[in-house]
């Protein structure tokens, strides 16, 4: 057997339209079997057998309630009309109630709309016609009575549950809604952390590491100079590899465990330990003049953090472009602010496109505290000037 088309599917009744059918059936065969189907005044001249063909045809209608409601509808009021020509009952009543029901909850919003004006306008309309032609009030409000009962309360009811059922709707679009956001907040994160231990990877071990290149090479040309430098070259290289260890190892216990960061066995280089940059980049052949004076000010943690490494790259990179050449290094406080100065000769052509990772490293470290960084060449050679604020990130 071929499947359906969708089309088909969308005509063949649910289970639940057929269960209802069935059900408003019994219960009209019920009200008729016992007599109680009458309104007010029913021509009971009329055999029972008409009156359960015609509930029957308007039960069929209630197979396609959920599926075509306006078809369903439509057809349930022609069935209506002709009940109503046999002088109405309370059955047929009920069947075109739960069709207007359902064409109230499940067309759409502009077809929903009108149809909840025709239909309040048609009752206030026939209320008022009753209101006008009967003479007898209490007769006349039986009959509003009923013109409610059967065609303003399938609406309310059913713009109630349309209502709670499209709040629904919408806390389930804003939970799926929040929830992407909350998965992309988290991929963020991510995604910043692995840059965040890139940056912090390439600056604790690429400078200790290049240094250690470098004076290695040194040491190999050296093979027969003066045994007090060669000592000299090797101690650095110790120490630089010494350092290189300690901050892995320090960068590996943050990664696995919840550390106290006032933990001294990882606590990060600051600006009072360059010393040790200067030592080992003069031993990788550099003459390098240091100046640190930036008084007695506690820098936040990030921002001293940062000026290290900003010194230690532009130190790195100056052993790796101009070995053999003079240096400085200029530490101070100017207007509320840490300036870092690195100078270097120059005895080969340095790119200075400033796409390298250790330059994108040196800004993007002053950015995140709140800083700057500028790096090019000068009449004097190649210039690192950084310059962070004394109280981290500045907002």
């Amino acid at each position: 057997m071929p499947a359906a088309t969708p089309a088909g599917r969308r005509l063949r009744p649910s289970v639940n339209d057929v269960r209802t059918a069935l059900a408003y059936f019994a219960c009209g065969c019920l009200f008729y079997s016992t007599g109680v189907y009458a309104l007010i005044s029913t021509d009971r001249a009329v055999p029972l057998g008409w009156r359960v063909a015609v509930l029957g045809l308007g039960c069929v209608t209630l197979l396609w309630r959920s599926s075509r409601p306006l078809l369903a509808l439509g057809v349930g009021l022609a069935v209506t009309a002709v009940d109503a020509r046999l002088g109405g009952s309370i059955p047929v009543l009920l069947v075109a109630g739960d069709l207007l029901y359902c064409a109230t909850l499940y067309t759409s919003r502009r077809i929903n709309r009108i149809l909840v004006g025709l239909v309040a306008a048609t009752a206030l309309i026939t209320m008022g016609i009753v209101a006008v032609v009967v003479r007898d009030w209490r007769v006349a409000l039986v009959y509003s009575t009923q013109i409610a009962l059967f065609m303003l309360v399938p609406v309310w009811w059913a713009m109630t549950v349309r209502q709670q059922r499209e709040a629904a709707e919408a806390e389930r679009a804003r939970s799926a809604q929040l929830a992407r956001i909350a998965e992309l907040d988290r991929r963020a994160a991510v995604v910043g952390e692995r840059a965040r231990m890139a940056r912090d990877l390439h600056d604790a071990i690429a400078g200790n590491l290049s240094a250690i290149a470098i004076q290695s090479e040194a040491v190999l040309s050296l093979a027969d100079g003066d045994p007090a430098t060669v000592r000299t070259v090797l101690q650095s290289v110790r120490d630089n590899s010494v350092r290189s260890l300690a901050e892995m190892r320090a960068m590996i216990g943050l990664l696995r465990a919840d550390t106290d960061p006032a933990d001294p066995h990882t606590a990060p280089p600051r600006l009072r330990d360059l010393d040790a940059l200067v030592e080992s980049a003069r031993a990788g052949g550099l003459t390098v003049v240091a100046r640190n004076d930036f008084g007695e000010l506690d820098l936040p943690a990030a921002v001293d953090l940062a000026a290290y490494r900003i010194v230690q790259e532009a130190l790195t990179n100056a052993v790796k472009y101009a070995p053999g050449a003079c240096a400085s290094v200029d530490v101070r406080e100017v207007a509320g602010r840490i300036v870092v100065t690195v100078t270097n000769e120059r005895t080969e052509t340095i790119a200075a496109d400033g796409l390298g990772t250790g330059l994108w490293s040196m800004r993007e470290r002053a950015e995140l505290v709140g800083g700057t960084v500028a790096a090019g060449p000068d009449d004097v050679g190649w210039t690192v000037r950084a310059e962070l604020p004394t109280r981290g990130a500045e907002l």
